[in-house]
């Protein structure tokens, strides 16, 4: 569909602000509400002995100061994105989401 690049513009206007991480190192300092996300998968569909789709499939993670922040449901409105699981940590909110891209 696109490049991470364009994955990472996508987010940084969803959540509205360029707090959109991939795959950040334990020395960043990240500033909330956040996405953080990384590839886990990639996805080819193949017909008639080409390759027709290429999807890549990254986990998103919301990490938030309060539960069920906005950002979620506009990232449930992109096609192919799905809800996996919620956990809290250190007094901060995570929603974990799937999306292929």
């Amino acid at each position: 569909m696109g490049s991470r690049l364009d994955l990472q513009n996508k987010l940084e206007e969803k959540l509205g602000s360029d707090h959109v991480y991939f795959q950040p190192p334990a020395s960043i300092k990240m500033e909330y509400t956040a996405i953080k996300f990384s590839k886990t998968k990639k996805d080819a569909k193949y017909a008639n002995d080409s390759r027709y789709i290429n999807l890549t499939r990254y986990e998103l993670i919301v990490i938030a100061k309060r539960p069920d922040d906005p950002v979620i449901e506009k990232l449930l409105g992109m096609p192919y994105c799905s809800y996996d699981r919620a956990y809290k940590k250190d007094n901060l909110y995570h929603d974990v989401l799937t999306l292929y891209y």
